[in-house]
């Protein structure tokens, strides 16, 4: 899976990297997770111990896990500017920051989807510290980042508004908290983010009443069939949501804005 899955990278980028990392408007950062210690490697015996250890260690804080996992950002150059800092604040979790480049940019991006037990990790990616590197999402799984203290430069001279367009309307920090519920409220990092989700009613009007993920894979198996035709019936019905946000933009009612 991790071969085939490399091979569709080259096969959509081949050729066009470039007009990415140089695009005169949009900075692309990819985000992965890099193992430390016994995570530095994969391993069939070490890596489900180093994640216990990871998991237990993230029960008391997310820093505490900052032995066993760190945050990696490959950044695209910023546009007319030869350095510039991250769009948020890496007080809250131990973080490097690597260019992002064509010889890195397929790996970087291989690994920051690369969910452990699922596909392997990608290691030793050019221009970064050496070791193995995994889903950017076990650490920032729906990056609650701390924008509201953005470092400030010339291309970047206050937070400004984020525009966040989300599938539910909890931001959780990394992909270990999903089931430590007291971590899915908002904290002062959001204070700058407008937060676009769909309604949970709206959710439970599509098939299946959820969205399409990958479990439908297993729901559906041999079924291909029943599969395109529940993800297309989500797609399909996913177009109102574009139709109302236009509509708000248009005639923008701050009573439909809601605390996160």
């Amino acid at each position: 899976m991790s071969e085939k899955f490399g091979e569709s990278l080259k096969a959509f980028y081949g050729g066009r990297i470039d007009e990415v990392l140089q695009h005169p408007r949009y900075r692309l950062h990819v985000v992965t997770s890099r193992g430390r210690h016994v995570l530095s490697r994969e391993h069939p015996i070490g890596t489900p111990l180093g994640y216990g250890a990871a998991f237990l260690t993230n029960v008391v804080s997310r820093k505490a896990m900052g032995p066993w996992l760190e945050r990696v950002v490959f950044s695209a150059p910023a546009p007319g500017a030869s350095d510039a800092p991250l769009p948020f604040a890496t007080g809250d979790y131990r973080t490097r920051q690597i260019q992002l480049t064509e010889a890195n940019f397929n790996p970087a991006l291989q690994a920051s989807c690369s969910i452990p037990f699922v596909l392997r990790a990608v290691h030793d990616i050019p221009g970064a510290p050496p070791g193995a590197h995994w889903d950017g999402g076990i650490t920032d799984y729906h990056l609650h980042l701390d924008y509201a203290h953005a470092p400030r430069d010339e291309s970047n001279t206050g937070a400004g508004l984020v525009l966040y367009p989300h599938f539910q309307q909890a931001v959780v920090p990394g992909w270990l908290d999903k089931s430590l519920k007291w971590r899915h409220g908002a904290t002062d990092f959001l204070d700058n983010m407008l937060l676009l989700a769909p309604n949970p009613d709206w959710v439970q009007s599509l098939p299946k009443g959820k969205l399409p993920d990958r479990s439908d894979f297993t729901h559906y198996g041999n079924d291909l069939p029943g599969r395109v035709k529940a993800w297309t019936a989500a797609a399909k019905a996913s177009e109102q949501l574009a139709d109302e946000f236009q509509e708000w933009l248009l005639k923008p009612d701050m009573y439909r804005v809601e605390p996160l």
